[in-house]
This record gives C-alpha cells, sequence and structure tokens, in this order.
C-alpha cells in the first residue's frame, strides 16, 4: 500500500515525477502529520510557496516516498511543528520567506530574516508590514546558570553562526542555535531561470557538496522531463560523487582528530585530501568538480589523464589510510576525548530523519544510494556501515568505513565504465513539469524539488540539505558535555551552515 493510499486526498499532480504528490484537504494534512508523529514516516522535506506548502514523506520500510499539498486558505496551515519537532526550522523559514503563518505554532521566531532585506516575507509577492523585536533565546531555569555566546563571527575560516550556552559551571544544560547568516536568496535567484543558469546556483548551495547538489538537482529535472541520462554519464556522477566524499571524509577526520589536540592525524589527512582534489583536478578540470553535472548528463568528459591520475590515488589511500586508522585507534588520549563524548541517541536520529554518519552512527540504516537505488549504484556493489554507539567516535569510524567504501566503488567503476555519450539534449516544447530527487551527499541526502514551465524554466526549486536535520541533533548532544567539548562535538556533525541557510 503506498503512502497516499492511508492519506485523504482530493486529488493526484499528474506531472509530479518520479513520485506521486497529491492535494489534500485539512483532514488529509493532519492525517500526514499523524504518521509522522507515529514514526511510521520521515519527515524528509518542507517548503512553501506563496499560496500553498509542501510536505515530502517517507516510508523507510517500503522506500516509498509522497509529496503532500496543502492549499493556504487566508495565509494559514496547521503547523506540523507543534506536533513533530523536526520540522520547527523548516516551517519557521515558510513563515519568514512568504509569510504563511502556522496556525497553533508554539514558536514563530525569526529563522532566516535577520531584519537585514528591507522587506518582509520577500517570495510572498507582497511586502507585508514587519514588527522588529530582539530575538529571544529560550530560557532555561534553575541555580547557578550562566549564559556564553558564541560566534557568529569565529576564529579561523568558518562559515558564521551564532551558539548560545546556558551551562552550570562548565557543563553545558543548553544550547540553542541561530542560524541564517549566510542566506544567498538561492530559491528566489532560481525563479525564473534557464535550466542551465539553475544548476549552476544548485552547485553553490554548500561548495563542499558541489557534486551531490547538482547530482539531485540535475535527477530532479530528468524526473521531471521523462529523460535518460547515458550509462556513462551515469558513471562519471557517481565517480565525481565519490571523490567528493573521500576529500571531505579525509578532512573531517583530520580536523576532528585537531580538534582533540591531535595535530599528526590532522596533517596526514589533509595530504590525502589534498591529493584526492588535484586528482579531481586533473580528471574533470575543477578541484570541486563544479559545472561538470548537468540535466542530462555531463558538460564534459572525464579528462585522458583523468584515469591514471585516479588509479595513482587509490593506490596512495589504499598503502596510506590503514596506517592512519591503526594510529587514530592506538591512541589513547584521543580516545579518551572522542569515547562517549556527544552522544544522538537512537530515538532522536530515527525521528529527525537523521542522514550520512550522524544518523548511522546512531543506528539509523538509511543511505540513500542504497535505499532509492537510483543509477549507477543500482549496479554497483558496496556496504552502508552502521554504528549504535552515537558518540564521536562512532561517527569518526562510519567516515572511516565510508572512505574504504568509496575507494572501492572509485575501482569498479574505472573498471565498468565504457565508452559513450555522456549527454541526452532536455525535449522542448512540453509543458508544466516537476520532479523530486535525492542523492546521497558525504554528510546525507540532499533533496532538490523543481517545478518547470513549458518554456524549461524554473518556476520553483526547493533545495534541502541533511543538515537541517542533524543541527538539531547538535544541541541534544552537547547536553551533559562540558563547553571545552563543543568544538570536538561541532565538528564530529560538520553540518553545513550554508546549505541551510539558502
Amino acid at each position: 500500500m503506498g503512502i497516499l493510499d492511508s492519506i485523504p486526498h482530493v486529488n493526484a499532480v499528474p506531472s509530479h515525477r518520479p513520485w506521486p504528490r497529491a492535494v489534500v484537504t485539512e483532514a488529509g494534512w493532519q492525517a500526514a502529520i499523524d504518521r509522522l508523529v507515529e514514526g511510521g514516516l520521515t519527515l524528509l522535506g518542507f517548503w512553501g510557496e506563496p499560496t500553498a506548502v509542501h510536505m515530502a514523506m517517507l516510508d523507510e520500510g517500503s522506500a516509498e516516498i509522497a509529496v503532500v499539498t496543502y492549499a493556504c486558505t487566508g495565509g494559514t496551515f496547521p503547523s506540523i511543528a507543534n506536533r513533530h519537532p523536526p520540522a520547527l526550522r523548516l516551517e519557521r523559514t515558510i513563515h519568514d520567506l512568504f509569510g504563511l503563518v502556522p496556525a497553533a505554532a508554539h514558536d514563530l521566531r525569526p529563522w532566516l530574516d535577520h531584519d537585514a532585506w528591507g522587506q518582509s516575507c520577500p517570495l510572498s509577492g507582497r511586502n507585508a508590514s514587519r514588527d522588529v523585536r530582539p530575538y529571544r533565546f529560550l530560557p532555561a531555569e534553575g541555580e547557578a546558570l550562566h549564559q556564553v555566546a558564541v560566534g557568529p563571527v569565529h576564529a579561523g575560516i568558518i562559515e558564521p553562526g551564532h551558539f548560545r550556552f546556558t551551562a552550570n559551571g562548565e557543563h553545558v544544560v543548553r544550547l540553542e542555535q541561530r542560524l541564517g547568516y549566510t542566506h544567498k536568496g538561492i530559491e528566489s535567484l532560481m525563479q525564473g531561470a534557464s535550466l542551465e543558469a539553475a544548476a549552476k546556483l544548485a552547485n553553490r548551495t554548500s561548495g563542499d557538496s558541489a557534486v551531490a547538489y547538482a547530482f539531485a538537482f540535475a535527477r530532479a529535472a530528468e524526473a521531471a522531463l521523462d529523460i535518460e541520462v547515458p550509462r556513462r554519464a551515469t558513471y562519471l556522477r557517481a565517480l565525481m560523487a565519490e571523490l567528493e566524499r573521500l576529500a571531505n571524509h579525509f578532512g573531517d577526520i583530520g580536523a576532528i582528530c585537531n580538534d582533540a589536540s591531535f595535530a599528526l592525524m590532522h596533517a596526514q589527512t589533509g595530504i590525502l585530501r589534498e591529493r584526492t582534489l588535484r586528482a579531481a583536478d586533473a580528471a574533470f578540470g575543477h578541484r570541486l568538480m563544479m559545472d561538470v553535472v548537468l540535466p542530462g548528463g555531463l558538460a564534459r568528459d572525464i579528462a585522458p589523464d583523468g584515469i591514471p591520475a585516479l588509479r595513482t590515488l587509490l593506490a596512495e589511500i589504499k598503502k596510506v589510510f590503514p596506517r592512519l586508522i591503526e594510529l587514530y585507534d592506538n591512541t589513547a588520549s584521543l580516545q579518551d576525548r572522542t569515547v562517549t563524548t556527544g552522544i544522538v541517541k537512537a530515538e532522536y536520529a530515527r525521528q529527525f530523519g537523521a542522514g550520512g554518519y550522524v544518523g548511522r552512527a546512531s543506528g539509523r540504516d538509511f543511505d540513500a544510494r542504497r535505499t532509492l537505488a537510483y543509477a549507477p549504484y543500482d549496479q554497483l556493489s558496496f556496504e552502508v556501515p552502521v554504528l549504535e554507539a552515537g558518540d564521536v567516535n562512532a561517527r569518526v569510524w562510519i567516515r572511516i568505513r565510508e572512505v574504504e567504501q568509496s575507494v572501492e566503488l572509485i575501482a569498479q567503476i574505472l573498471d565498468l565504465m565504457e565508452p559513450g555519450e555522456i549527454s541526452s539534449a532536455p525535449p522542448a516544447g512540453r509543458g508544466a513539469c516537476e520532479g523530486l530527487a535525492l542523492t546521497e551527499a558525504f554528510r546525507g541526502d540532499v533533496l532538490v524539488w523543481l517545478r518547470l514551465d513549458g518554456d524549461l524554466r524554473v518556476e520553483r526549486c526547493h533545495l534541502r540539505d541533511a543538515s537541517w536535520f542533524q543541527w538539531p541533533l547538535l544541541e541534544t548532544a552537547i547536553e551533559g558535555n562540558i563547553i571545552a567539548d563543543f568544538p570536538l562535538c561541532n565538528k564530529s556533525f560538520n553540518c553545513s551552515y550554508s546549505g541551510v541557510d539558502l
């Protein structure tokens, strides 16, 4: 039985692919929320338009996805967040951008809006009245509590975000984040853009996941247009995605160790990360492989010197990385900092649908490459590592095991890839159409929902980073730990600021 079979709906939207979208009444909307609260479904995404809101849901048992749409008569919709906390920040974002009001909401504080836009509700089509008030952090009660404000400006080269700690001595009682400082207006810039221009915007949503976003955007457009991508292009896309995963995991493993005062690992993994980026540049002409993945396929093939460069990279990783794993595992002072620090409870990972190493380190066995089996991963052999401890150490080990799997995946792709076309031209003269796609980035699943008009221009595009559902879990992970362990916990999550500031 499909998701929509259990949710009352008015009508299905025939132009939405590959999964169904249906318009629901308030009863249907509440029924969908009931399924989320009961744990039968996972919230995948939640976004708005000037007169409607959309919610994407996943049935993890059957790998079914569905989108439900509620028409906001009078500019309101029943709040999801007052019953299902993972929706809260997305709900506040919808209110900021479109002015739609979640009825019975417990928290309507601005999320993206820092009173810097010159207008309120910029995507609503109207300039609503503004009531500017100082931002109120949530209170905490108890004896001998004090607050520590960190950010939004941080030491080093890092994106801005504010962290408000309430502590008893050094022990954290509450952490509350405030983000939105890197808001770029990507969803506004997308409107009316051509497919090529929109693909470049998607590519730049979160620079460390450039390939993953371009991959997801391309697949959403291809689903909407119902076009098939050449086989060689699918292999090259996965090759780039795994290179991106390697580079980021090497960087993260080293940075986590560095925050635990073990700089040697940072230096050594930094070398491997640099080698990976250089191999990517040799193969695809850009260290971050930007503007290569486009709807229909690829903008360029792999360079003639790319395959030898990648085989050399794999040989170096296989030689060096096992020694680094042994070094990490046998350094007692490092283990003392990472084991049992920053635990994410399994029930929270499940409730929030936490993706990537955050979810898999806490027992959530989900990976879009396997669960949704998109090309070419449906033809490749790999394992998805899952652990139960949920601490910093577990998140390091998930990364380690994923590095090993990515090395094997790249080797498989290089052996299986055959000559052929790398692009299919998008069809002309189609009517309005919609597409949805998920791809697995290094930190978890990226969702892209897209509506195109008959001229292949973007009417509406929503991009959802895995960090939307990971940032709140960082607040829970630090509770009871000491403030000095926050950098370690934070780096073990490595959530994207840019990916949620949009």
